[in-house]
């Protein structure tokens, strides 16, 4: 027998797969339709701490490994989703979900996560430091620095369990220095990696760029970005406190690519690009894909293989 369940900050998931925010999970019906399927919990779409209705169309472009998009945080504000998750909880008091906020200023942030303080919500909170999409808003993860002012501001009041979404990096020394700033601070996970930024894709029949936001560039999620995905994911959980844990997303189409993930450290993964061409069907097949290789390799759970990636060192 094999399972695929796996615990983080000592809270236990049946499955070690689940959405990734930004793709079918903006709305109640959204996040009911993944509560009702197989994924181990969900994650709510970044909020903002007011409604926003995001960049315009067309902001996303489906492309043969993946897609891009620029979708500038579409979403029904922190009230809506703090309201469902803290819902959910009082119906599901032994499931643990993700509350995901994504706020374009430092006080936006500081904000939300007093509201979430003071709330009654007990579950996880991913605070997305990599949003690549939103007009005139740089990413606060490429700023060491400004992601050290603003854990240090937050855990000066925040004590509920609290993770960072990571943008992609492509140097090893800011996998040192990222990992320097994060392990001084009591997270409980890093979910790595947000889209590849700034990306640009052209249609030459019309000479054209294919989205609309800020003049074409976007970013690049799919098939195509999990070599980067994977480096992250090994990158940070080669250099993290062993108690921060690693969800890793990017490019998982398939159960060898989630198994992969969880080979270079990952504890949990998200999926979005292909959640979204799938839908919730997708948690039953990458389960089964799983189970497969699992078995025929002898693992009985994700303990068994998680961060034992070899290397011709070894």
């Amino acid at each position: 027998m094999t399972t695929l369940t796996t615990t983080i900050g000592g809270r236990t998931f049946e499955n070690c797969m689940m959405n990734a925010a930004g793709v079918r999970c903006q709305s109640d019906e959204d996040l009911t339709t993944i509560i009702n399927s197989n994924a181990g919990a969900y994650v709510t779409k970044s909020a903002t701490p007011q409604q926003r209705a995001g960049n315009p169309s067309p902001r996303m472009k489906t492309l043969p490994k993946g897609c891009i998009n620029s979708m500038g945080l579409p979403n029904n504000g922190l009230d809506y989703y703090l309201n469902f998750v803290i819902a959910d909880q009082q119906q599901r008091p032994d499931a643990t979900n993700f509350l995901s906020i994504a706020g374009t200023s430092l006080a936006d942030n500081l904000s939300m996560l007093h509201q979430i303080q003071d709330s009654a919500y007990e579950g996880f909170v991913e605070l997305n430091l990599s949003c690549p999409n939103v007009p005139g808003h740089p990413q606060t993860g490429y700023d060491f620095e400004q992601v050290d002012t603003t854990l240090n501001q937050i855990f000066d009041f925040y004590t509920k369990p609290l993770g960072v979404k990571l943008p992609p990096y492509f140097d090893l020394v800011h996998f040192d220095q990222i990992a320097e700033v994060l392990n001084k601070y009591p997270l409980t996970f890093v979910t790595t990696i947000n889209s590849i930024g700034n990306a640009l894709v052209i249609d030459p029949q019309t000479e054209r760029v294919a989205i609309k936001p800020k003049g074409g560039f976007g970013g690049i999620g799919g098939a195509s970005v999990k070599p980067t995905a994977l480096a992250n994911v090994r990158g940070l959980a080669l250099r993290l406190n062993p108690s921060i844990a690693i969800v890793g997303v990017g490019g998982i189409l398939s159960g060898e690519d989630v198994f992969e993930h969880i080979l270079c450290g990952a504890s949990m993964v998200q999926i979005g690009t292909q959640f979204g061409y799938e839908g919730v069907n997708l948690f039953d097949r990458l389960s089964k894909e799983l189970d497969d290789i699992m078995a025929l390799k002898g693992y009985h759970s994700i303990e068994d293989f998680r961060g034992k990636l070899k290397t011709f060192d070894d």
